[in-house]
């Protein structure tokens, strides 16, 4: 991973639904931005309200031929801070910090066919991956699924690039109405690579569908596009054994946010539930887990917690830190 940091221009904006924006960033500074490959994203630091703000944001292309990059944001009703700053508050010439691309969801160099599955705005590194292995000549297949076809951001561009290759599937808030993943998953093949981004819901329910049908581990590559908070999230009280504290994270901000916020040195990385550098032991109090990191063990043994994403069942949390 490059720890090079970027100043980005923020060049052009457009609305792609009404609930989703694309930024186009240049180089503040004029150099030539560097290159990435398909599913790779830009780790934003933005300063919201005095608060600073880890977002991290899949970027749209792949290469960089044009000196440009370029993400899209959905607009979250119940927003941390990060999506909202962005669609309400940033206008074309304004300047972000961020890292250099990163790729945590790369495509395989062993598969022989990608199964692309998107869902909403988990479409951002699916339409990269499209893009490139078309120009490859690569064998794939995309399935993408949204609420209504109005709701679907980039739907004129999968259908016009990709053909008879992308089919697209409309739920209309009834997930069983939409795409048929239990056909488009299938039994595992070798050479078949699966790769899915979307909401927590559609990933839960793809990664659960492969391992029922004999998929490896190595086979199914995913991405969660967001960690929104929930409509019944209520506000956690950690206690901190070690350090003799008490944090209290409210309902829109995760504990690792809110840990952040107190002064706390604490490692994490993807911010995704993915990697489990954030996980800490859990002394007292019953977790909500939220990751794809924790084994189902782990997960059942509530001695571990994942603080970027997951809560609490409980009021309280008594935390090993």
């Amino acid at each position: 991973m490059s720890s090079e940091k970027l100043s980005l221009a923020v060049a052009a904006i457009r609305s792609i639904t009404p609930e989703v924006k694309e930024f186009t960033f240049r180089n503040a500074n004029g150099v030539t931005l560097p290159s990435y490959s398909a599913g790779a994203h830009l780790r934003f630091t933005l300063e919201v309200g005095g608060a600073r703000h880890e977002r991290c944001y899949s970027l749209l292309d792949a290469g960089n031929r044009s000196n440009l990059y370029r993400i899209a944001v959905h607009r979250s009703r119940q927003s941390r801070g990060g999506s909202a700053f962005l669609c309400d508050t940033v206008a074309v010439g304004g300047v972000l910090e961020c890292a250099a691309p990163r790729n945590d969801f790369p495509l395989s160099p062993d598969a022989s066919h990608h199964v692309l599955i998107a869902g909403g705005i988990g479409i951002t590194p699916i339409l990269a991956m499209a893009r490139a292995l078309q120009a490859a000549g690569s064998s794939y297949e995309l399935h993408y699924v949204a609420r209504t076809a109005e709701a679907m951001p980039y739907r004129d561009d999968v259908a016009s690039q990709f053909g008879p290759q992308a089919r697209l599937y409309f739920d209309h808030g009834e997930p069983a109405r939409g795409m048929p993943i239990h056909e488009i998953i299938g039994a595992a093949k070798k050479g078949r690579h699966l790769y899915v981004c979307g909401p927590h819901a559609m990933l839960d329910a793809t990664l659960a569908l492969a391992t029922k049908q004999g998929w490896a581990r190595e086979a199914v590559h995913f991405e969660l596009f967001a960690n929104a908070p929930r409509e019944d999230d209520g506000q956690v009280e950690l206690q901190l054994a070690r350090s003799q504290r008490t944090v209290r994270v409210a309902p829109t901000e995760s504990l690792l946010d809110a840990l952040l916020r107190d002064g706390l040195d604490l490692l994490y990385d993807c911010r995704r539930g993915e990697c489990g550098v954030c996980a800490v032991n859990v002394l007292d109090g019953i977790p909500d887990h939220r990751d794809y990191a924790l084994s189902d063990a782990q997960k059942a043994a509530n001695a571990t917690i994942c603080l970027c994403v997951s809560r609490a069942k409980t009021a309280t949390l008594k935390l090993d830190l």
